[in-house]
């Protein structure tokens, strides 16, 4: 879809392992369902508490337009009666990627084999609440740093 950088499922697989920081974010550490990516993300639990155990799906996208145009950038009172991605999700916030970092490396594994890795880093701030999205270079593609995204989150019943 037009718009979306990145899309999967996550599990909750630990929280605050160092201790809890702030009174109102969470560091939450996920591992998705489809693509094996690993995410380190920030949220403000005070809005949108999470739990261990939690499943949500998790968007990346460039524009809250459906149809996938950029958006102009400015706030508009008048596009509130508009469709927008951000009306099907519970928790969606706006930052910047600002670091990708490529992790290629090859892995001595029993001496004999070299197993190669081809592996890339997203870090995003979204107003001092930070995200890395780690895991294959394939699934990253169209990721590009000063680039402006949306995230939006919602918790799945299971």
């Amino acid at each position: 879809m037009a718009g979306i950088l990145f899309e999967d499922i996550f599990n909750v697989k630990d929280i605050d392992p160092d201790g809890k920081k702030f009174d109102r974010v969470s560091r939450l550490f996920c591992e998705s369902e489809s693509f094996k990516m690993d995410l380190i993300l920030d949220v403000n639990t005070w809005l949108y508490p999470m739990e261990l155990g939690d499943k949500f799906r998790l968007v990346l996208a460039t524009t809250l337009r459906e149809d996938g145009y950029a958006d102009t950038g400015e706030y508009n009172p008048l596009a509130e009666n508009e469709p927008s991605r951000a009306d099907s999700f519970e928790y969606v916030v706006f930052g910047k990627i600002y670091r990708l970092m490529n992790e290629s490396k090859e892995r001595d594994k029993d001496k004999d084999l070299l197993e190669s890795s081809n592996r890339l880093s997203a870090y995003v701030s979204f107003g001092g609440l930070l995200m890395r999205l780690q895991g294959d270079a394939n699934n990253l593609q169209g990721f590009e740093v000063d680039q402006a995204i949306y995230l939006l989150m919602k918790k799945l019943a299971f």
